[in-house]
């Protein structure tokens, strides 16, 4: 009877496994990168960082500094929320409940707005004027001369 119970456990957990790796893979092909990277131990968290735009020596400070590396991953998974259009609320999620959290970010409806979300709905970053001089706000500019 034990047998049929951690057979079945173990098979459950497998399944889950194999859920969470097929939802980050569909999280990282959205964003551009190759969905085989996130079973790579250290790559895959080079290529995350990438997603969200921060150095890859981060994962050094991640590795060897104790205590921030623990801010440093809940920082990465909020702008990993962030970089999909997601709020902070949503990262919350992707913290206590992963299972059903990257799922929704690999699976949903979500795109990739470029890391952490910087591109605005005119694909510029945010701030920052976009070809043919009109502001984000609707403002245009002039480039010299009189009016």
């Amino acid at each position: 009877m034990d047998n049929g119970i951690g057979i079945g456990l173990g098979l459950l957990y497998l399944v889950v496994i194999v859920f969470i790796v097929a939802s980050v893979w569909k999280v990282f092909t959205k964003a551009g990168k190759p969905g085989w990277a996130c079973i790579v131990p250290f790559y895959s968290t080079i290529v995350q960082l990438e997603i969200v735009g921060k150095p890859w020596w981060w994962l050094l400070v991640m590795m060897f500094v104790p205590v921030v590396n623990i801010v440093f991953a809940i920082w990465m998974t909020n702008l990993l929320a962030k970089s999909f259009g997601k709020s902070e609320g949503f990262t919350i999620g992707l913290i206590f409940l992963p299972i059903i959290f990257y799922p929704i970010l690999g699976f949903g409806s979500a795109t990739y707005q470029g890391p952490a979300g910087a591109y605005g709905s005119m694909g510029v970053l945010q701030g920052q004027t976009p070809q043919g001089g009109s502001t984000a706000s609707g403002s245009t500019e002039t480039t010299g001369g009189t009016e």
